[in-house]
């Protein structure tokens, strides 16, 4: 893209603001040499970027890169074989190092959701720790070599220790000999060497080599004889120090080299990271949103701000946002109104925020969507010059033409006061023709502003031209700053020179002079512009009437959910309740039963009822809330009917279950006798009526229905039947309704017999349904039936004749026939 607007639009200015957030002397940069990217693939990953930055910020997940130096000049040096580098440089490239290990831990927990950022530092290798703590054992902060650096510079630098020891001591044993020759008791250094001072007219008596005087001549500072030796082993001992912390810092130089790729990835790493940080830093600063970019052709702003005049009057005032767009149906906008009253803002806004979008930068507006533009193009302000012979009119014509070359679609192209400076009649013709050139010949996106009449008829009567204008109060002829889309604005300049101190007989006069058909088309625009605010106050009226009814409605479904949630809550109790208690009953009856294999059964038949149970309650509430839902009737209404709907038919089920665990109300105390084999009694612990089958002292041995109990003769109470005892068929109907549900039977008549195929099921399953089927085929009066077991493992085979053998309904049972199934299947006689 040209770079013909940037310096109208202030494009740089803008990068400053940015370049604010940047911790780097690299991230500075980058974002110095920021431009719109050609690569729509490349923006859309730099957009992406931005959004990720912002969402860590928000969870707290941040990377700082203070005290970090650009390392661009070391890193050309390990480009370099045989170079070393100095102990700061190695320590500038390890804290490089390790910030950028840093930022990519706080990444990786996060790179789910930050594809893009991690990207950045995935290359960055983890190797690098290791050659961070190396450089961190070797060299200390202040950039010095540490002791234990190496084993040979431990030694040496001990021994430096040593040496300076034995010097200061034979230093002060001369001070104290030579008493009056010393100005001051004190051992310096001077060429590398320690010295004493020496009064100058004593020099003589202290023998030794003088390393120089004191300024004032009073001083010789003297190397004694006896230290000469001492002084030159110990400048020969720093001579092999430094030998040595040269060998270690080439060293630490080979390993920094060997790691160049690791290094320039961690330094290109952070570069992008700074500069993006910095974009999500500028983005929480101005409230900015990331665009859309070239997911349609349209130009869209939603309550935009220019970011330099906000950062302006961020002190002293607020920006007031404008709103507007553009699409292939109306692809330019022509924008009257008065002066000063913000008309070149809303250019600058479009023409900046699309650069900005189009660069990767978040904009500062609540919604924005711009096309890939290939060209923003820009004349704004006047480019006159006397340098370059260059009038108000004729800069404006040079640069308008050089945008005709430089236009290439799609393009936004956007006009300030297109046509001024010369005749008005040829400047708004020549504005029209301009504006009319660049939407059709070369297929851009055009804002311009003006102030003719003919531009402003050309945008109401042209098909795809918008007309706007900048709001102006009539009242304290003051501009609002506000874009009204839709309507053509005037001029308004004789309220503006008034309000600039112009006099008051000067514009009376210039009143005068005014055309009446421009005072008609001027009170024309001003009775539009009224109608068309009162539309907006209409439609905002309406608006705010819509959402009181939505809010109403709202706390209307709101209060219905909260009830239906009560209903919910007291249905759920009432079931819990009942199961509760037949869980309860059931307990107490499987504890009276000493038979184990019978205790079983009947634990297995209480669990399925209380499945049962549920299932019918369930069924009862889908049932109540289809209704509910097919219902008109208010909602609280039909929701007291379905909870005593539900209610009922878990009161109902209970009782089924009631009246086929007992039939009470069918029998009635028998004339006091005492209890014989085979009489009728119920059980007093639980209610049940079942039939003695033998006596055994004070104890009876009592069958209800197939389950057997053992009972004292003082718990049981003989009764009779109170009406007519019903049928095996009608029995057996009312066992089916109390179950809920047929019982899974795959009963088939075979010769006059029934039969149930148990094959395939677990051992329990097969007693449970073989026990099942036993009690159904009693109560069908069935003389005879087939069990079909397979052969197998024997193992149903084994079970099923267990059962068989202590069964009340089993008169005798025997291997089938070969014909019928042979050993893989049984054939039960039924008692009759």
């Amino acid at each position: 893209m040209h770079d013909q607007a940037f310096t109208i639009l202030e494009y740089q200015e803008l990068l400053a603001l940015v370049k604010r957030g940047a911790q780097t002397p690299m991230g500075r940069a980058r974002v110095q040499t920021l431009k719109p990217l050609e690569d729509v693939v490349a923006l859309r990953k730099a957009l992406e970027a931005s959004a990720e930055c912002v969402e860590l910020r928000k969870r707290g997940v941040v990377w700082s890169f203070g005290e970090l130096e650009d390392p661009a000049e070391r890193i050309a040096l390990l480009r370099v074989e045989g170079v070393g580098l100095e102990p700061s440089a190695i320590l500038a490239l390890s804290v490089l190092c390790e910030q950028a290990m840093s930022a990519r831990a706080s990444i990786l927990a996060e790179r789910d959701d930050s594809p893009v950022l991690w990207s950045l530092v995935e290359k960055v290798p983890t190797d690098l720790n290791r050659l961070i703590a190396r450089i961190a054992n070797k060299i200390l902060p202040t950039g010095e070599i540490d002791d234990r650096a190496s084993p040979e510079l431990s030694r040496i630098r001990h021994e430096i220790a040593v040496l300076r020891s034995r010097i200061a001591r034979t230093l002060e044993n001369v001070m104290r000999k030579s008493g009056e020759s010393i100005q001051d008791e004190l051992v310096t250094l001077r060429n590398d060497r320690f010295v004493i001072p020496v009064k100058s007219d004593h020099r003589a008596r202290v023998p030794g080599v003088a390393h120089g005087y004191s300024s004032s001549g009073a001083t010789a500072f003297v190397e004694p004889l006896e230290t000469i030796d001492s002084n030159n082993e110990l400048q020969a001992l720093h001579e092999e120090e430094a030998r040595e912390i040269a060998k270690i810092l080439f060293a630490l130089t080979e390993e920094l080299r060997a790691q160049l790729p690791a290094i320039e990835a961690a330094a290109a790493g952070i570069t992008e990271l700074d500069f993006i940080n910095a974009k999500a830093i500028f983005q929480q600063r101005f409230a900015c949103v990331i665009p859309e970019v070239g997911k349609s052709d349209g130009l869209q702003f939603v309550e935009a701000r220019h970011p330099l005049l906000e950062e302006n009057l961020r002190t002293s005032g607020a920006v007031v946002p404008v709103s507007f767009s553009l699409d292939d149906n109306n692809n330019t906008m022509v924008i009257s109104g008065a002066n000063a009253g913000g008309k070149t803002v809303v250019l600058k806004t479009a023409g900046l925020l699309s650069l900005m979008a189009l660069s990767g930068l978040p904009v500062p507006a609540r919604e924005a969507h711009v096309p890939f533009y290939a060209s923003v193009l820009a004349d704004i302000g006047d480019h006159q010059s006397l340098a370059a012979n260059l009038s108000t009119f004729t800069s404006h014509v040079a640069n308008i033409s050089r945008m005709i070359e430089l236009c290439k679609a799609p393009a936004l192209v956007l006009l300030d006061e297109v046509g001024t400076g010369t005749d008005p009649e040829e400047g708004s013709a020549l504005g029209v023709a301009v504006v009319d050139h660049f939407r059709k010949a070369c297929g851009a996106q055009v804002m311009a502003t003006t102030h003719y009449s003919g531009l402003k008829m050309y945008a109401g009567n042209e098909e795809g031209v918008l007309n706007a204008s900048v709001e102006f109060d009539e009242k304290t002829l003051q501009p609002t700053y506000r874009l009204i889309v839709g309507v053509a604005g005037s001029s308004s300049g004789l309220e503006i020179a008034r309000r600039f101190g112009i006099p008051n007989n000067v514009i009376d006069g210039a009143l005068r002079s005014v055309k009446d058909s421009t005072l008609q088309a001027v009170e024309y625009l001003r009775r539009i512009k009224r109608e068309a605010e009162e539309a907006e106050s209409l439609r905002a009226a309406l608006e705010e009437e819509r959402a009181a009814v939505a809010e109403k409605f709202a706390s209307l479904d709101k209060k219905a959910e909260r009830q239906e949630r009560e209903r919910q809550a007291l249905f759920q109790t009432a079931l819990d309740s009942t199961v509760r208690e037949f869980e309860k009953r059931s307990r107490e009856l499987i504890a009276s039963i000493q038979d184990r294999s019978e205790r079983l059964k009947v634990e297995r038949e209480a669990q399925r009822r209380v499945s049962e149970l549920k299932r019918e309650a369930l069924r009862a509430t889908s049932a109540g809330d289809k209704r509910e839902a097919a219902s008109a009737a208010p909602a609280s209404t039909s929701g007291r009917g379905v909870r005593v709907m539900r209610d009922g038919q878990v009161v109902k089920k209970e009782k089924e279950f009631e009246e086929t665990r007992t039939a009470e109300e069918e029998y009635m105390p028998a004339a006091h006798s005492e209890i014989a084999v085979g009489d009728k009694v119920k059980l007093r612990s639980f209610g049940s009526i079942g039939i003695v089958d033998s006596l055994k002292g004070d104890e009876a041995e009592v069958r209800v229905k197939s389950l057997r109990f053992r009972e004292k003769l003082e718990n049981l109470e003989r009764v009779e039947l109170s009406s007519p005892a019903k049928s095996k068929t009608e029995k057996f109907a009312s066992l089916r309704e109390s179950r809920g549900t047929e019982l899974h039977l795959k009963a088939v008549q075979e010769n006059g017999r029934s039969e149930l195929n148990v094959i395939g099921r677990t051992t329990d399953e097969a007693v449970d349904a073989v026990d099942k089927f036993l009690d159904e085929a009693s109560l069908a009066s069935l003389s005879q039936v087939r069990i079909i077991h397979g052969h197998g493992t024997g193992a149903l085979r084994r079970v099923i004749t267990e059962l068989l053998k202590g069964h009340p309904h089993v008169a005798r049972f025997t291997a089938a026939p070969q014909e019928q199934g042979g050993s893989g299947a049984t054939l039960v006689e039924l008692r009759q």
